[in-house]
């Protein structure tokens, strides 16, 4: 699996999504992929973000970062998409990158690759499962193959969650991810890029 392409490409408002990210990104590499981490772009107006201390400060702190571009997706062999919960849905940030895939889905380039996604959301039933559904439902028109984690090792009974990954980061947004989210991370991410080889070849 050592020449597997994925991209991890994720919104990340207060930061979140950003460590979950990045954890899987090293797990990525560990087994052997090459990876392109990629936020989206921020959308929100300004007096939006400066309104959330949390959220100026991500802002600020990533405002640099290389942004998601079609080429991520179509260059990838594998996609994990990660977004925060937004009333049980899929943030705006992540669904207008997918809305700009028009021209790329329309010449077959998103089929026959390997998606699964992460979530994150402040209370433990605020929409985490309905996310990440809403979401493959655009790799179903993609004509992607949705790698979902399911149970297939036992580390999924302690994370909960068969449709990806998710945390909960609590009524004040600040719980730190856990050993429990590490692993389910470590992971997902060592099965996409299974599945992602596996699909290419």
């Amino acid at each position: 699996m050592a020449d597997v392409k994925l991209s991890i490409i994720y919104y990340s408002a207060t930061g979140t999504l950003h460590a979950m990210a990045r954890r899987l990104h090293e797990a990525a590499e560990k087994a052997g992929a090459e990876v392109r981490l990629r936020q989206v772009a921020e959308l929100a107006p300004p007096e939006a973000i400066a309104s959330n201390a949390a959220w100026s400060q991500h802002f600020d702190t990533t405002k640099d970062e290389p942004r998601a571009t079609a080429d991520d997706v179509v260059w990838a062999d594998a996609v994990l998409f990660g977004s925060p919960t937004r009333y049980g849905n899929v943030a705006s940030q992540l669904k207008q990158f997918l809305d700009t895939l028009g021209p790329q889905w329309a010449q077959g380039l998103l089929a026959n690759k390997a998606y699964a996604g992460f979530t994150a959301s402040n209370t433990e039933h605020g929409g985490q499962e309905s996310t990440l559904l809403a979401l493959y439902n655009t790799i179903y028109h993609f004509g992607g193959v949705v790698v979902a984690p399911g149970y297939t090792d036992p580390l999924k009974f302690a994370d909960g969650n068969p449709y990806g990954v998710s945390h909960v980061t609590g009524g004040t947004n600040d719980a730190p991810l856990t050993d429990v989210q590490f692993a389910a991370l470590d992971h997902l991410a060592r099965r996409i890029v299974q599945i992602g080889g596996r699909l290419r070849a």
